[in-house]
């Protein structure tokens, strides 16, 4: 597979001395959708500013499709790179979610005619063709993340990071743009890094990478790191919903496989309950 994202030997500190990030390297993969996971102080949003040249990293290298990342590369690689932050409200700067999506589309000069069409074509994929005309401020946490998804998309970047993009929503808005960046995924091939500590959005990911006091505790798909329930109580983080009520129910007896998917647990109750 193609890599599009390669950090090798990657270091940075805040104060001198004292290292956030600890000689990390990695590969992420073209059309690859990674979860970055930790706990709150594990370096994983340090790692996306670091991706888009937010910080200067100490030692090490970057490269975003096959881009060296350094003053001269910076803006081409930010034409790359979309980043969705974790407070919705901080990202707004139009008066409507028209203004707000059409914002970066000014910035890169993109002509008027084919801002309109960007716009709504973008708007519709996030569901939010509705409300072009509401007020920012009007919307819910989940519909303002849309939005602002749907202004990175309008841009055409060959990566989207979402830098704990969740964490401030309600539980339907989690679930709301779950759905959407699997949907993105599934139909644009996108290019997704999700820097999380939510156990249940990680595990829709192809591969996690597990992080801890800025150093790469382990590498690999969802149904290997997310099921290593003595790590993970390790590093402060919990395992999924699923796999804890399929793992209480092998404790009172009941023949249910491990699985990080509500549906499949679900499958499962239904033929054990056929069977008594």
């Amino acid at each position: 597979m193609e890599e599009i994202i390669k950090v090798e030997n990657l270091c940075f500190e805040y104060e001198p001395g004292l290292q956030t990030i600890s000689n990390i390297s990695f590969q992420i993969h073209k059309g690859e959708y990674v979860a970055i996971l930790g706990h709150n102080g594990s370096g994983k949003s340090t790692i996306a500013k670091l991706l888009i040249g937010l910080l200067e990293k100490k030692s090490g290298e970057i490269y975003i499709d096959d881009y060296q990342l350094n003053l001269e590369n910076l803006y081409k690689i930010r034409e790359k790179v979309g980043i969705i932050f974790q407070n919705p409200d901080n990202q707004f700067i139009g008066a409507t979610v028209r203004d707000d999506i059409a914002f970066g589309l000014e910035n890169i000069c993109v002509p008027r005619e084919q801002m309109d069409e960007l716009i709504n074509r973008y708007s519709k994929v996030v569901r939010m063709e509705n409300f072009l005309d509401h007020e920012p401020t009007k919307l819910s946490g989940g519909q303002k993340q849309r939005v602002a998804i749907a202004g990175i998309l309008a841009m055409s970047p060959s990566i989207i990071i979402l830098d704990e993009a969740t964490s401030m929503l309600d539980p339907r808005g989690r679930k709301e743009i779950n759905e959407l960046v699997r949907e993105l995924k599934k139909q644009n091939n996108m290019t997704i890094i999700s820097i999380t500590h939510d156990i249940e959005e990680a595990k829709n990911a192809d591969r996690v990478i597990l992080l801890n006091k800025g150093e790469i505790v382990d590498c690999d798909k969802p149904q290997k790191i997310l099921t290593n329930e003595k790590l993970l109580k390790e590093l402060k983080l919990d395992i999924p919903f699923s796999l804890k009520i399929a793992r209480k129910l092998q404790k009172k007896g009941y023949q249910i496989k491990d699985t990080l998917d509500v549906e499949e647990l679900e499958k499962q109750l239904c033929q054990l309950r056929a069977k008594v």
